[in-house]
């Protein structure tokens, strides 16, 4: 019975330790917004740290640059925008949907202070990149060491 049942073979199914079956069954009712029926979206990041400055990219593909907002105040790095859905159900039959449209907002707390002046952010292939330099007095300093006579 159980060769013919893979699913449920108890090395299998128990050998899954980041997928609760319980999780997983609820997670689609979990991200869907219970007003407009969609899931909600938020685009996924990667922050990453070198010694001069923070890149922050994050995934907004399907965006126009004109509808993402980046504000940054009191060390709060805060991007928000909107995503567009172009379904008309009017005129086609849709059978699956799995893209997520709707309004986000994301807010990073930066651990130093950053040249506001020098900030650059771009917008390329559904990528954002933001590109933050550190302020001069929070970079680190080397410090020489003396010898004495």
């Amino acid at each position: 019975m159980r060769t013919l049942m893979p699913m449920l073979r108890p090395t299998r199914f128990l050998n899954w330790p980041d997928n609760n079956i319980v999780d997983r069954f609820f997670e689609d009712f979990a991200s869907r917004d219970h007003i407009g029926g969609e899931k909600a979206w938020t685009p996924s990041m990667d922050v990453s740290e070198n010694e001069n400055a923070f890149t922050v990219k994050a995934e907004v593909p399907g965006m126009d640059k004109k509808d993402i907002d980046i504000t940054l105040t009191d060390g709060l790095l805060t991007i928000k925008g909107e995503k567009k859905s172009e379904r008309n159900e009017a005129e086609e039959n849709y059978h699956l949907v799995e893209s997520s449209y709707g309004s986000f907002s994301r807010t990073l707390r930066l651990p130093v202070d950053v040249e506001l002046s020098k900030v650059d952010a771009k917008y390329k292939d559904g990528i954002l990149t933001i590109v933050l330099p550190k302020a001069e007095e929070t970079m680190p300093k080397k410090i020489e060491v003396k010898s004495e006579k």
